[in-house]
This record gives structure tokens, C-alpha cells and sequence, in this order.
């Protein structure tokens, strides 16, 4: 397996599908989209990560960094590659490059009902915070 930058728009279809197939983890929103998603790549290219297996696209994180704070948009691994170490590969090498960039803290969105994604960043050290999440389109 090998983990590389995302390569816009080559990618992009493969990433999508995996997206949309992951499960009622990933919501996918305007902001996924091709224009959305080159915007995002002007900032932190290097934040955007696929993991490759015989040239097919197995799992992606995408994550982003504003000089303050990390975030986590999404972590997906294909069903039939989950529990091989994929997601925690891909989690190691966004969280050194946050890290490389001088990020202290991160942040990510799950779920209530994702218990398969709470076990595994819970698993990882992440922890719930009492927080709620409020958000508004802007457009």
C-alpha cells in the first residue's frame, strides 16, 4: 500500500465514489464538490491524502489547517480493506504533517450514532468534547 498526495482532478471520481460508499459516516456536501475541492488544495495540498493498493484509490483522509487548528473533514477506508491498519496509517501521516506545520490541536467531526468511527479515534487518542456544533451556509 502506498499513501500519497491526492492528485486533483485524477482522483477526484475515485475519492468521491469512496466517499459516498463509506458508509452514513461521510456526508457529502457542497463542499465536496470539484470547485470546492480545488479551493481547498490552493491552501494545504499536502493535508489531502490517498492510500493506494494496485493502482486503485482504498482510502483517503482529508484534513486542513488555518495557522490555528486542525480539522479532520473526512477519514475513509473501502469496507472490504477496514481493519488492515489503513485509516490508522492515514490518521499517522495527516496528524505528523499537521504537527510538521505547527499545529497544536485538531479537530474533527463524528456522529452520534458512528460508534465504528468513535471506537477507532477514541482507540487513537482523540476525545470527546462537550461541545455543540452549530453551522450556517453562507451561500
Amino acid at each position: 500500500m502506498l499513501i500519497r498526495l491526492f492528485d486533483y482532478p485524477a482522483d477526484y471520481p475515485a475519492v468521491l465514489s469512496l466517499w459516498a460508499n463509506a458508509g452514513p459516516g461521510i456526508q457529502i456536501r457542497r463542499s465536496d464538490e470539484p470547485e470546492e475541492i480545488r479551493k481547498k488544495l490552493l491552501r494545504d495540498p499536502d493535508l489531502f491524502l490517498v492510500a493506494e493498493e494496485n493502482n486503485q484509490i482504498i482510502g483517503s483522509v482529508l484534513g486542513g489547517f488555518d495557522g490555528r487548528r486542525g480539522i479532520v473533514y473526512h477519514l475513509a477506508v473501502s469496507p472490504e480493506q477496514r481493519r488492515k491498519g489503513i485509516g490508522e496509517q492515514l490518521m499517522a501521516e495527516l496528524e505528523q504533517r499537521l504537527r510538521l506545520k505547527g499545529c497544536i490541536r485538531c479537530y474533527l467531526l463524528v456522529t452520534q450514532d458512528n460508534l465504528e468511527a468513535i471506537q477507532f479515534y477514541e482507540a487513537r487518542g482523540w476525545s470527546c468534547m462537550d461541545l455543540f456544533v452549530y453551522g450556517k451556509d453562507l451561500a
